[in-house]
């Protein structure tokens, strides 16, 4: 069984180091890094299974290097958990904005974070297509991840682009947020539904004129339909 590399990236030595014990006594392998630029050398010699992120750093921030790490090829699916002492709701977004797949609040326990690491291990892959489906003027083409609507470009973050390409491959269904949260992020069973709320707000803002075909069904869930 393959043991799983965890990189912390902390730069508070006492907690780098109880986090590193307990990993390790749970059968991980923690890689520690204290900033950015020791972080990124770990990624460039061997790419980590998950990502255990501060989001206050000297040097660059862990929002800063969520939003790098998102928009390199190589770590842009890698799981990041972003650690964090800020729990107001505006922080909790700009960590998911800049591409974490979920934040843990100091002071975390030891059982919450080792739980949250096994939920993004085992996780299924995602849905995913290659084809290129269409509704309306609205065009994705999943082999080469371009959108456009009304032939004009549409530039999307890649959570965003999961998203609608679920949505536009089961059209006109109604999809809860667990379902969302399933099928597009994959089985993380401590992700906030929260979170598919955030992504549909930026879905919609990010496609303009055809936001409104992401339409809120009151109660149950989002859908994707023709505009009328």
């Amino acid at each position: 069984m393959k043991v799983a590399r965890v990189l912390v990236v902390e730069d508070e030595s006492a907690i780098a180091e109880l986090i590193s014990i307990n990993l390790r006594h749970n059968g991980m392998m923690p890689m520690l890094a204290g900033d950015g630029v020791a972080a990124q050398k770990h990624i460039d010699e061997v790419l980590p299974d998950v990502i255990l992120l501060d989001w206050m750093l000297p040097g660059q921030s862990g929002l800063e290097l969520a939003r790098r790490w998102r928009a390199d090829p190589r770590t842009k699916t890698t799981p990041i958990l972003m650690l964090t002492a800020r729990g107001d709701e505006p922080d909790k977004i700009a960590g998911l904005d800049a591409g974490a797949d979920d934040y843990i609040t100091k002071p975390f326990s030891t059982q919450e974070l080792l739980a949250r690491i096994r939920a993004v291990l085992r996780r299924r892959a995602p849905e995913q297509a290659s084809d290129v489906v269409r509704i309306g003027g609205l065009q994705l083409d999943g082999s080469t991840h371009r959108v456009s609507f009304n032939d004009q470009g549409i530039k999307l973050g890649p959570t965003e682009f999961k998203l609608l390409n679920y949505l536009m491959h089961h059209a006109e269904r109604v999809h809860s947020r667990s379902q969302l949260l399933d099928r597009v992020w994959g089985d993380h069973v401590f992700i906030e539904e929260r979170t598919v709320d955030v992504h549909v707000k930026r879905l919609r803002e990010a496609l303009g004129a055809a936001g409104n075909m992401v339409e809120t069904v009151r109660g149950v869930g989002y859908r994707i339909t023709h505009q009328s």
